[in-house]
């Protein structure tokens, strides 16, 4: 359903859409917390804030409190099988530009984005760039009217402090997922759980005795392998940085070359980031039922498109699920097309997790509309003290009373003529 102000799937499933954000937001009391704050003092007042991020039930509570505290807010997904249609019905019923629906293809994508940047933004969201990316090719001219953007995802600020690098970047913008209390948490634990929980969905396979083969050892890949081992797998790690892939085996996992995990792993997940991490080659040597799947941003990591054209059959056997006949005979099941499958097949991360991280996306645009950034056309990153005041309100709200210094430990602390 499409008006010049939204287009949504279904505008009739708002009332469905609502009982999920409120679900959320009795488990986001962080963000809850923030809003009631900033509802008063409407710090984003004057802001328009153009926002490319997974529309989920945590996001709609993310939009609902940036306009609490003043902003005007459009917005559209970051990745075409991530939306979820009755979240967006609920917002578009609740007067946000919003330009979001699951399935998209290429051109609908980039057409949302673009409807976005119509709204001449002063602030930007990403998860994953793209936004920034479209404004800096396609209209360079509304990056002057941009005070700054935030980034959401390891992918995203690895591109962006790239053209920072190459002074291409024309506004600042701060990287939260470089944040502790984005990092540690929403990629080690969201990533762990929720990339499980798609597969789940899609398969309804027994983790126990699996070999799981997972790409990549970074925040994500290390929380995915500590989850699947729990649920009893047998974990190979595959990379590229000897720090990591010795942390993974000191983390008492198998590490070992793609071209070798190929030939032994059940179910394959890559978390990197980088392209071409499963290629066709590889995908030919596993064994019969193998299941390949991504949690890394982008669609690249698995060659989707060589899988497909090759194929003798491709069937859809379950929602998010195909199987793919090789021409060896052999069958692949290929999940979520290649894409986020924690988003295409379950609902992205715990609301208990994005409460942290939306907290983080909330103080970094506050921050910057009040400019305590610099001006510089560079990726900044959250000062630490908005990381424990953070985590000091989800403490709270967990019942947990941690210690203080006392007087005596500071000045001990801080002192530098003690001797043993």
């Amino acid at each position: 359903m499409s008006t010049e102000k939204y287009k949504v799937k279904d505008i009739s499933l708002a009332k469905q859409g609502r009982m999920r954000i409120d679900w959320a937001e009795s488990r986001m009391p962080v963000l809850m917390s923030l809003r009631e704050k900033f509802s008063r003092t409407k710090p984003l007042k004057g802001m328009r804030v153009a926002g490319c991020l997974h529309v989920t039930k945590e996001t709609a509570v993310l939009i609902e409190t940036l306009i609490a505290a003043g902003a005007d807010v459009s917005w559209s997904g970051c990745n075409p099988l991530s939306t979820n249609d009755e979240v967006s019905a609920t917002l578009a019923a609740n007067g946000v530009s919003i330009f979001a629906w699951y399935g998209m293809n290429v051109e609908e994508y980039y057409w949302a984005i673009d409807k976005t940047i119509e709204f001449k933004p002063t602030l930007t969201l990403d998860d994953g760039a793209d936004l920034i990316f479209r404004v800096h090719k396609n209209y360079p001219e509304l990056a002057e009217g941009i005070i700054g953007g935030t980034e959401e995802t390891t992918t995203g600020v690895h591109r962006l402090r790239a053209m920072a690098d190459d002074e291409k970047l024309r506004y600042p913008v701060v990287a939260v997922n470089d944040s502790p209390i984005k990092s540690h948490f929403d990629n080690f634990y969201g990533t762990g759980q929720s990339t499980l929980d798609g597969i789940l969905r899609a398969t309804s396979i027994l983790f126990a005795g699996k070999v799981v083969v997972i790409a990549g050892y970074g925040q994500c890949g290390s929380g995915l392998a500590k989850n699947a081992k729990g649920l009893g797998a047998d974990v190979v790690v595959t990379e590229i940085e000897p720090v990591a892939a010795l942390k993974a085996t000191l983390d008492g996992h198998r590490v070992m070359k793609m071209e070798d995990a190929a030939k032994i792993g059940d179910v394959f997940i890559t978390a990197t980031g980088m392209r071409d991490i499963l290629p066709y080659d590889m995908i030919e040597t596993m064994k019969e039922g193998a299941i390949v799947c991504n949690t890394g941003h982008y669609d690249v990591e698995i060659a989707v498109e060589d899988l497909l054209k090759k194929a003798k059959t491709v069937r859809q056997i379950r929602a998010d699920n195909e199987e793919i006949t090789l021409d060896n005979g052999k069958r692949v099941y290929l999940l979520a097309r290649g894409r986020l499958v924690n988003l295409a097949a379950a609902e992205g991360h715990p609301s208990e997790v994005m409460d942290m991280s939306f907290a983080g996306q909330l103080m970094a645009l506050i921050s910057l509309a009040e400019g305590k950034f610099g001006k510089d056309n560079k990726v900044y990153t959250l000062p630490y003290t908005i990381d424990q005041d953070i985590a000091t309100v989800k403490l709270d709200a967990m019942g947990i009373e941690i210690d203080k210094l006392s007087d005596e430990q500071i000045k001990y602390a801080t002192a530098y003529d003690e001797g043993t």
